[in-house]
């Protein structure tokens, strides 16, 4: 009843996987974009990181990941891409990286996936 997705592991143990509102659909599977970050995060010079889904007449959505790098980091794209390449489905592997001084945030701090969703849809960014 509350939109989250978990997983259990053999031992029964519960891990949170997204958000049901959250699932991007790309190439006819489900993506859990917080799956993505988490690798995004492990990438030395991320920051901060986020992935949402862009229209792609092809795919469905395209997997487009927003990242902030650390002050002394010069990753790339393709660091970012051959990093995620690795270690997940191909896909699950963005294959579009921007880079941001800054990525919008709730006063709380938390980051507004729902600003960056409708931005790369060009549609009105809701209010907070």
């Amino acid at each position: 009843h509350t939109g989250d997705l978990f997983r259990i592991d053999d031992e029964g143990y519960c891990y949170f996987v997204a958000r049901k509102d959250d699932m991007i659909k790309s190439r006819g599977e489900k993506v859990s974009p917080k799956e993505i970050e988490n690798v995004l995060y492990a990438l030395p010079g991320v920051s901060e990181a986020i992935v949402v889904g862009v229209p792609d007449a092809m795919l469905g959505q395209a997997l487009k990941a927003f990242i902030v790098r650390s002050a002394d980091s010069s990753i790339s794209a393709r660091d970012v891409i051959a990093h995620c390449a690795a270690r997940l489905e191909d896909f699950m592997t963005p294959r579009l990286i921007e880079f941001r001084d800054a990525l919008p945030k709730t006063s709380t701090g938390k980051i507004r996936r729902a600003a960056l969703q409708a931005e790369v849809e060009n549609r009105e960014i809701p209010p907070e």
